[in-house]
C-alpha cells in the first residue's frame, strides 16, 4: 500500500529566477516616460496664455519632461535591481520602485512629509496592482466567462434604437426610415415650403414611370 504521505505531497517544481539587464530596462522604461511627459510639456504649451514660442516646450515646459523621464528610470531602476538582488518576481519590486518614484516625485515640494507620503501613496499603489495581478479589480474570470458576462450586460441593459430616438430626437446623425419625410412636412407646416426631393431622387422617380409606361 502506497504511503499517504506520497499522495498528498509531491515534489515542488523549483522556479529559477532570471535575472533582468537593469541598464537596457531603465533606458527602455525613462524613454517612453519621456516621451510621455514631452508630449505633456507640448500640450501644457499649446494652451498656454502667453506667447511663448514653439521652444517654450524645453524652456518654459521643460521640466515636465525632466520629472517624467526621472520618475520611469528611478521605477524601472528600483524594481529591476530589486528583483536581482532578492531573485524573487513578487510585488515587493513594485512596491520599492513605486516608493522611489514617489519619493523623486515628492521632492519637487522641497518638504520631508510630501517625499515619504508621496513615497507611500505610489509604492502601495504600485505593489497593490503588482499583487492583484495587474488588475484594479480581483477576477478569476477566463476569456470565454469574461465574454459571456459582457454579451449577458450588453443583452440586459441595451436600450431599444426607438426609445434612444424618441429621447433624443432627430436629425444630428440619426436618421431613423420616414426622416426626410417627417422633415419635409415639418417645414411645410411651419414655414409653408415644399421640400422637394433631390435631382438623384426625382430623377429615378422619373426613369421608374417611363420604363413602367
Amino acid at each position: 500500500m502506497a504511503d499517504p504521505t506520497e499522495l498528498v505531497s509531491g515534489p515542488e517544481e523549483e522556479v529559477t529566477f532570471e535575472p533582468k539587464d537593469v541598464i537596457s530596462r531603465t533606458v527602455e522604461v525613462s524613454l517612453t516616460t519621456g516621451a510621455a511627459g514631452l508630449f505633456l510639456s507640448t500640450v501644457q504649451n499649446t494652451l498656454s496664455r502667453q506667447q511663448v514660442g514653439v521652444f517654450g516646450v524645453f524652456s518654459r515646459y521643460g521640466g515636465t519632461t525632466v520629472w517624467a523621464t526621472g520618475a520611469g528610470a528611478s521605477y524601472a531602476f528600483i524594481s529591476t535591481a530589486s528583483g536581482n538582488l532578492r531573485e524573487k518576481e513578487d510585488f515587493w519590486n513594485h512596491f520599492y520602485g513605486g516608493a522611489a518614484t514617489g519619493a523623486l516625485l515628492g521632492l519637487r515640494r522641497r518638504t520631508f512629509p510630501s517625499v515619504i507620503g508621496t513615497a507611500l501613496f505610489a509604492g502601495a499603489v504600485m505593489g497593490g496592482l503588482s499583487f492583484a495581478g495587474g488588475q484594479v479589480y480581483a477576477t478569476g474570470e477566463t476569456p470565454e466567462e469574461r465574454i459571456a458576462r459582457k454579451e449577458e450586460h450588453r443583452r440586459r441593459f441595451r436600450r431599444p434604437y426607438q426609445e434612444m430616438v424618441n429621447e433624443i430626437g432627430e436629425g444630428r446623425g440619426i436618421y431613423p426610415p420616414g426622416y426626410n419625410e417627417r422633415r419635409a412636412q415639418r417645414i411645410s407646416d411651419n414655414y409653408g415650403i415644399e421640400v422637394q426631393p433631390p435631382y438623384y431622387e426625382r430623377k429615378k422617380q422619373a426613369g421608374i414611370e417611363t420604363s413602367a409606361i
